[in-house]
């Protein structure tokens, strides 16, 4: 993979002036009538007589209109009683009006009781929908934006903060939406070796082998099947001089999934170039966090690897031997996350941190019990349940948590090894992945499972417009900050 230059984000400047803004968002408090100082008050007040609308209507949704020198503007109203995910999807449905257009620049006014929260939620909606995300067309007409023209009293300290993160989340899209031919596992390790080369992160591979060597068996069992030896297991640290607290994130990188023997029929097979996405999560978050100079201490571990068929690759009944010395009865080879992800665990866990998250794209019950809008959690301790769920509400990345009982193991039981990787039923099997998981976790770690089933949400999801929208990345920052 050539060397990347990361995405661009758009320049945020402040303003007092909207004499040139040629597309506008006016984003307005809640109320039941119009300020007289409104941003081309005159022309939403025809609208809505033109629409039989009331005022407080621009709370459900979005009105625009062409000035008569042309611009475009966009009235809404936020309403801050709302829950985070209502107020993102309101404010992004309105931007994306602008934004449909590829404008170089638009302009962002808020006023009024809510217009810090206003203006964070519009400009951090601009720079992650904003930038244009690689296609391969002969013909690309998509323009990035390149400026956002902020109007209205703000404090200006949040907004570096919530670039940071906007880089995360791109950065973390960018990565997923990448082909299966571009980013394969050695691809995808020099791109995180240039990442941490500019972050200065510190940076070490274990390759196929030395884990042959350490006897990361689970690992290589499905790694062994594609004809480039190129899977590794990926460690990045990053350290800041006043940390109290180091926190592991690990993730699934399966760059494809064929299903293995078990192939998987074409339809389920599409887009699994995104069974990475576990991992691109995981490097968003570090990106953002070294962006924002968190005060903690971060390791980072990608298992990254392919799920091939070939003579090589492991089969039903193989028996395979973890790092921790647990053998494994492989019942299906298209459980292959929970493998790569078990050993991965091992070596996090062994580190000692004081608390771990691993992202992972890892099974379709969680899929089928939540739908695509939200993803599902699993936790230690009811408290770190409960803190996980609360961030997701205050990020509007929203978690589901999930019981974990010991009694659902007895499913796991094995004739011939330690344990069954899954079962053939697949009833649970989100739950059942959790206890085999379990198995690897050292130390007791403090320890949560994220079972990302809204990674992919046709039509956008929260403040994402693209259906590829980056989950995890808001809400990790928000672990790491609590």
């Amino acid at each position: 993979m050539k060397k990347k230059k990361e995405n661009m984000l758009a320049q945020l400047i402040y303003s007092k002036s909207l004499s040139d803004a040629a597309h506008l968002l006016v984003l307005l408090p809640k109320t039941k009538t119009l300020p007289i100082d409104l941003p081309h008050g005159a022309l939403l007040a025809a609208v809505l007589k033109r629409r039989d609308m009331k005022v407080e209507e621009l709370a459900k949704s979005a009105v625009s209109a062409n000035s008569p020198d042309g611009a475009m503007v966009v009235w809404a109203m936020l309403d801050t009683s709302k829950a985070v995910f209502a107020q993102q999807t309101q404010v992004r449905k309105a931007l994306q009006l602008l934004l449909d257009e590829y404008p170089k620049q638009i302009a962002i006014a808020v006023s009024g009781e809510g217009a810090q929260r206003a203006a964070e939620l519009a400009v951090y909606a601009a720079w992650v929908n904003g930038a244009v995300l690689p296609v391969n067309k002969k013909k690309d007409e998509r323009k990035p934006l390149q400026k956002i023209s902020l109007v209205g009293g703000v404090d200006k300290k949040s907004f570096d903060a919530l670039k940071a993160q906007a880089a995360g989340n791109l950065l973390c899209r960018e990565l997923t939406i990448l082909p299966p031919n571009e980013l394969t596992p050695g691809a995808y390790r020099q791109r995180v070796k240039q990442l941490a080369q500019q972050n200065k992160w510190k940076h070490e591979e274990f390759d196929m082998k030395a884990l042959r060597k350490m006897g990361a068996g689970a690992f290589v069992a499905v790694a062994q099947g594609s004809d480039v030896d190129d899977a590794a297991i990926v460690h990045l640290s990053y350290k800041h001089p006043k940390a109290k607290q180091t926190i592991a994130l690990v993730g699934k990188g399966i760059c494809f999934d064929t299903g293995g023997h078990n192939l998987k029929p074409a339809r389920y097979m599409h887009n699994m170039h995104e069974d990475m996405n576990g991992s691109a999560v995981a490097l968003g978050i570090m990106l953002a966090a070294s962006e924002q100079k968190l005060a903690v201490n971060i390791d980072c571990w990608l298992a990254l690897a392919q799920n091939h068929i070939s003579p090589k690759a492991y089969k039903q009944n193989d028996i395979v031997k973890a790092l921790n010395g647990t053998s494994i009865e492989i019942i299906h080879t298209d459980a292959e996350g929970r493998m790569v992800l078990a050993d991965t665990l091992t070596l996090a866990s062994r580190a000692k941190p004081d608390l771990m998250i691993d992202f992972a794209t890892l099974t379709g019950s969680m899929a089928a019990a939540l739908g695509a809008r939200y993803s599902g959690v699993f936790a230690t301790s009811d408290e770190l349940a409960q803190r996980a769920v609360s961030a997701g509400r205050k990020t509007g990345e929203r978690l589901c948590a999930f019981p974990q009982d010991e009694d659902y193991e007895a499913e796991l039981d094995s004739k011939v090894a330690d344990i069954k990787q899954c079962t053939l039923t697949g009833d649970a099997d989100h739950i059942l992945a959790t206890r085999f998981l379990k198995r690897f976790v050292e130390h007791d770690t403090p320890w949560l499972h994220v079972d990302l089933s809204s990674s992919r949400c046709d039509g956008g999801l929260g403040i994402i417009s693209n259906e590829v929208n980056g989950f995890g990345v808001a809400w990790g920052l928000e672990m790491l900050r609590a």
